[in-house]
């Protein structure tokens, strides 16, 4: 597979995505999941952060993956929005957070992209030129806004 990253408005891609499917239901599939990462909290003199207070504390990210592929899986291409939003750092030792969870693709929408949290980044996937033929041809008739 070649993977490359798109050029176009990720919340543009969602709208025409979900508008798409709810006018002709066959024709993409949608998979929304949003996880949260905790990590560790990095070595930065911006911080003023002993090791100490490191250990005592760690950064959580919430990362909310959007997957939109054809209707038919041997066109051979699929679309990835992810936008990873850092909701800063937590004591650790703290309440335990779901990890990985589906969400509705609406959800996706509403939660992350028409309120702009985090940064919202697109990828695509083609296995072959052809599909790549057939998903250039998408992107231009969603940057046009057309539907079925």
């Amino acid at each position: 597979m070649q993977t490359y990253p798109v050029d176009l408005d990720p919340e543009q891609i969602v709208r025409w995505a979900i508008a798409e499917r709810k006018a002709a239901p066959a024709t993409l599939r949608m998979l929304a999941r949003r996880a949260v990462e905790v990590r560790d909290i990095p070595v930065r003199k911006e911080y003023h952060l002993g090791d100490e207070e490191r250990t005592d504390l760690s950064e959580v990210a919430t990362v909310a993956t959007l997957e939109i592929t054809p209707g038919h899986t041997s066109d051979g291409w699929r679309l990835t929005v992810e936008v990873e939003d850092e909701a800063g750092p937590r004591m650790s030792g703290g309440p335990d957070i779901a990890t990985d969870v589906a969400i509705d693709p609406d959800a996706f929408y509403n939660e992350f992209l028409r309120r702009g949290r985090g940064i919202a980044n697109v990828t695509a996937e083609v296995d072959s030129d052809a599909a790549k033929a057939r998903l250039t041809r998408l992107l231009e008739t969603i940057e046009r806004n057309r539907h079925a």
